[in-house]
């Protein structure tokens, strides 16, 4: 058996308040688990985005999760879950005025590289996003694969904002 408190467990930085990787700290070897805890505005993801090879389940345990879907936005709320199969393009965001608590679980484990795509106001579409370190060295940022501009910033503490 394997125990830890989410709070034992190093945050990182992302466009979420809080992203603790519980994966190691339990040992577990066939699935991805993290907790997250979104505040209002944040979100799981850099991009709306699809895993190839993986498919994630969110269990939302309070607030309530706005996910971006190929069919349109679907609201998940606490006690409710969601899955994802593979290549199934989503994002979640916290639409809400309260933090949202949840766990996202991924199988397999090692997932691959994903599609990443956001607005890039300089193409006019959404576009494949890398994301890297902010050039002035302070969190990272998202940026168009197509012509190169940034098309987001995280930094712990701060929501996903557009340069």
């Amino acid at each position: 058996m394997e125990r830890v408190r989410f709070d034992d467990v190093e945050n990182v930085m992302g466009p979420a308040a809080v992203k603790r990787r519980l994966t190691e700290p339990l040992g577990v070897d066939g699935f991805a688990v993290n907790y997250y805890e979104l505040a209002p505005g944040d979100a799981f993801g850099f991009a709306y985005h699809r895993h190839p090879d993986q498919e994630e389940v969110f269990v939302v345990q309070s607030g309530t999760v706005t996910f971006e879907t190929e069919d349109g936005p679907v609201a998940v709320g606490p006690d409710e879950a969601v899955r994802f199969g593979p290549n199934e393009f989503q994002r979640g965001r916290n639409e809400g005025e309260v933090t949202v608590r949840a766990l996202a679980l991924g199988a397999p484990r090692d997932h691959g590289p994903a599609d990443k795509l956001r607005d890039c106001e300089t193409c006019g579409s959404m576009t494949p996003q890398a994301i890297e370190r902010a050039p002035e060295g302070e969190g990272l940022v998202t940026r168009c694969e197509d012509c190169g501009t940034v098309t987001g910033r995280f930094v712990h503490g701060e929501v996903d904002r557009e340069p």
